[in-house]
């Protein structure tokens, strides 16, 4: 029998490790940023998929529909509605560039001003693809404390006057202003406009990533930063994965075209999926506006669902902040639970979490904290879940003491 061929020593030096092989959901998952299946509007889609193929369907022989390398002209028309509605951003179909997801326009900005070595300000809780991506690319991340509005500008303002002080200017200042991942905050006018503020004084961009900002329980959010900035130093993307659909992989950048010529030049994956663009289009048009309204509405009651049964199997013993929207909610437990030690204890029991090392840029910080997606899992996996992590959390960290309202100490 001959043997495989070896291609390790041919891997170049800076690769990421090796992924595990897929092995299935959990059977109580509350990670990643998966939705609601039974919120997925799937007749609409299906109704708009025929549509759109019949209408023009035999545009899909030609790269980018003959529509350009932006996107499919039709969603960047919605998109240009929808942001001055509800975010208050003036933009033409010029300005924004449809991409595969929002992971996609991470990887733009961060290729378009990013080199080994440069400084970047982030929220000290953040999402962990955005913190990933820049450990790969040898770039310092530093972290600014968050309260319930989101990233706290005293902070902000000391690091960026230590920063000018040793000679470092950010490339960028991240946050996610509107429903915070993880912390489900938004950030106040206000304080929006003191961020601005700032970055228009020491001369660094804002990269602000609303892609989560459909889904706000109140309906009803502040200006986009994007949309406050007297001099174009802001960077806006979004997605539609959390108010239609994760899978799709569709996002959108919103830039200056000094900056978005240079992503374009990047982006070398000949556009887009083109279906999913006109298909998003044809449904957005007409429901997009009556869907997330009944969507958020449907995760807010997964929100109570989870909050009632963290209360009812671990007490006191888990603190939170109820979010303003989203899909997750950020749980702090006692200090002596080590959360990257729960994950693969919970794991094994079949339930799996967010650990919140890997959410954040002080891993002390959030070392007994975790991350629960409450969007994917049914209410009855909620309580079920929530109920199989409080033994396994009891088991190996002694907490809670009480699980389900019963002394457990003496067992």
């Amino acid at each position: 029998m001959t043997s495989s061929f070896d291609f390790a020593p041919l891997f170049p030096a800076g690769l990421p490790a090796p992924s595990a092989r897929w092995t299935g959901l959990a059977k109580y998952s509350f990670v990643g940023g998966n939705n609601d299946s039974e919120q997925l509007p799937l007749d609409e889609l299906i109704e708009a998929a025929n549509l759109a193929l019949q209408r023009e369907g035999r545009s899909l022989a030609t790269y980018g529909l003959a529509h350009g390398p932006q996107g499919y002209l039709p969603l960047r028309e919605f998109l240009v509605t929808k942001l001055k509605r509800d975010a208050g951003i003036n933009c033409t179909v010029d300005d924004l560039l449809i991409v595969s997801g929002s992971l996609q326009a991470l990887d733009l900005v961060n290729a378009t001003l990013l080199a080994r070595g440069d400084t970047v300000i982030f929220e000290q809780d953040s999402y962990q693809g955005s913190l990933t991506r820049l450990a790969r690319l040898g770039v310092n991340v530093v972290g600014i404390p968050l309260d319930k509005d989101g990233m706290r500008m005293d902070a902000l303002a000391a690091t960026l006057a230590d920063l000018k002080s040793r000679g470092i200017r950010p490339k960028y200042i991240y946050t996610i202003p509107t429903v915070q991942n993880p912390t489900g905050s938004i950030m106040p006018e206000s304080r929006r406009a003191e961020l601005v503020r700032l970055a228009t004084e020491y001369g660094v961009p804002i990269f602000e990533d609303d892609c989560y900002a459909d889904l706000v329980w109140s309906g009803q959010r502040p200006p986009a930063i994007y949309a406050m900035s007297p001099n174009g130093g802001v960077i806006h993307i979004g997605s539609f994965s959390k108010s239609i659909a994760p899978a799709l992989r569709v996002g959108f950048i919103v830039a200056p075209w000094d900056v978005m010529s240079r992503m374009l030049a990047l982006k070398t994956d000949a556009g887009s999926g083109a279906l999913e663009q006109m298909v998003l289009a044809t449904y957005c048009k007409p429901h997009f506006s009556t869907h997330v309204p009944a969507l958020t509405k449907a995760l807010r009651t997964k929100l109570d669902t989870l909050m009632e049964s963290l209360n009812e199997q671990f007490g006191t013993a888990a603190e939170f902040e109820e979010p303003k929207g989203g899909i997750f909610l950020w749980v702090k437990l006692p200090d002596q639970v080590d959360t990257l030690k729960l994950y693969q204890a919970a794991l094994a029991a079949g339930v799996s979490i967010n650990p919140g090392p890997e959410w954040s840029t002080n891993k002390g910080h959030s070392s007994s904290r975790l991350r629960l997606c409450f969007a994917s899992p049914s209410h009855q996996q909620i309580r079920e879940g929530v109920a199989v992590l409080a033994e396994v959390c009891r088991k190996e960290f002694g907490v809670p003491a009480r699980s389900a309202n019963v002394d457990k100490r003496g067992q």
